[in-house]
């Protein structure tokens, strides 16, 4: 109790440290953001929030992006109905959550989220607002009024509220402002808000990147000294921000910063140390940053991309370390391979938690490189319909600079591709053989007879 008043008394809140930028409203003849640039579904849940007389405003990235002139995906709704009120609202509608309750509204494919306005849980002695031993916020359900919402969310630039009533704007932290100056800033104090939630540091990356925004020197002073909590947060919590981090588009930029702000480290630390450590470093910061260049290119023609492609990529290296020192311990080629392979994966989903439907296309990806380099005639074809295929062609692709052979097997795995199916069998055929033809054992061929046989039709035969 002590405490709390301590708090109160000496400690500012976001809102009290942001209280120097004034409300700001801008008319409809002010800004550009205009209905018809808003998600009609969405539109729909203000019209109806509205007429049952609550408070409710469209906030977050869909009004930042249409005002940056970019095409929103997204749309988010602030309200001060509660989730269970919207859920009585719109039968089409599912609450979830624990850490932040919330109403999902669906329309078909398209889901608007409505969230309550929130108020500091700083200024909450009610078990609805919870922190862990690490002091990140395990619970944040303390409801408030509008200003007190726009205090509590993460940046500026999201801390935006369009009116559909007046068709306003609505600015309390100074949002508008960074947009002006293309800066992404923290609402309040930012290693406060970093130890609340360690996943702003993600966003505050990606959000820089996808934007072309410059993170404010306050906001990323502390990202290199707090980078660390990011090992508290859960592992399926750290799956999805890393989807969003390198599925948006915008990979190759988002990792430089990752590794810049030493925040890589905390995600991927078998890929970091090979990075720094190993002798074929070089080759594998090529690698690494080709299949990130890949990556957003294949985004940008809306060609379809898969998280595990980039995993495998990142994780390569250290299959590659493990392997060998497995090797050097007695273990057959092969059978290290398939131990490296389990272990690295093992190691990597104790920080993010890779689905088994991901790290299954992971491992395949890595198989089929030994096919891909060392081809032999009767599986060339059923190697072209494999699923995995040509997710494992662009990775060989992406390896070529490693090597002469490699280049040249990329060529001709590219070349076959291309040709029609009679040119692709004179091309199977006229394949020298990468490795010696096995001959049948002489025991295979006893199987059949003597005491083998007897085992099979004599039931008494040991």
């Amino acid at each position: 109790m002590i405490k709390k008043i301590w708090q109160k008394i000496f400690e500012t809140s976001p809102a009290t440290q942001a209280k120097s930028h004034e409300l700001r409203v801008l008319a409809r003849d002010q800004h550009h953001v205009s209905r018809t640039q808003i998600s009609k579904n969405a539109l729909k849940v203000l019209y109806r929030l509205n007429s049952e007389n609550f408070e409710a405003y469209l906030v977050g990235g869909g009004v930042r992006d249409i005002l940056l002139g970019l095409s929103p995906k997204d749309f988010d709704i602030a309200t001060n109905a509660t989730p269970e009120q919207v859920g009585k609202i719109f039968r089409n509608s599912r609450l979830i959550g624990r850490r932040f309750r919330l109403a999902h509204i669906l329309f078909g494919r398209e889901v608007i989220e409505v969230a309550t306005f929130r108020a500091s849980h700083q200024e909450s002695s009610s078990n609805h607002a919870q922190t862990s031993t690490h002091g990140l916020l395990v619970r944040d359900n303390v409801y408030g009024n509008l200003e007190e919402d726009a205090f509590r969310r993460d940046f500026t630039v999201n801390a935006l509220y369009y009116c559909a009533k007046d068709l306003t704007i609505l600015d309390y932290t100074g949002g508008l402002e960074d947009l002006e100056k293309r800066q992404l800033r923290l609402i309040g104090d930012p290693v406060t808000r970093y130890q609340e939630d360690p996943v702003r540091i993600l966003r505050a990356i990606r959000l820089a990147s996808k934007l072309e925004l410059t993170i404010e020197k306050a906001t990323a002073a502390p990202i290199p000294q707090l980078a660390s909590m990011l090992e508290h947060v859960s592992s399926a919590r750290l799956w999805d921000e890393c989807n969003k981090l390198l599925l948006a588009g915008h990979a190759q930029k988002t990792w430089l910063q990752l590794m810049d702000m030493t925040v890589a480290e905390h995600l991927f630390q078998q890929t970091t140390t090979q990075l720094n450590q190993s002798e074929n470093a070089e080759n594998f910061h090529l690698f690494v940053n080709k299949a990130l260049e890949s990556t957003d290119k294949r985004i940008a023609q809306n060609k379809p991309v898969t998280p595990a492609f980039l995993f495998a990529v990142f994780l390569w290296e250290p299959l590659h370390a493990l392997t060998q020192q497995l090797i050097s311990k007695g273990l057959v080629p092969y059978e290290a391979n398939q131990k490296a392979a389990a272990r690295v994966l093992d190691i990597q989903r104790k920080t993010i938690a890779m689905p088994k439907r991901f790290s299954i296309v992971v491992r395949e990806i890595w198989n089929l490189q030994s096919r891909l380099v060392h081809p032999k005639k009767r599986g060339i074809e059923s190697l072209l319909q494999h699923p995995r295929f040509r997710a494992a062609y662009d990775f060989l692709c992406l390896r070529a600079h490693e090597s002469e052979n490699l280049e040249t097997q990329a060529a001709w795995w590219t070349k076959i591709q291309d040709v029609p199916y009679e040119a692709q069998q004179k091309m199977i055929r006229e394949l020298s053989p990468t490795s010696p033809k096995r001959k049948h054992s002489k025991t295979r061929k006893k199987r059949n007879t003597g005491k083998y046989a007897k085992r099979k039709t004599d039931p008494k035969a040991s």
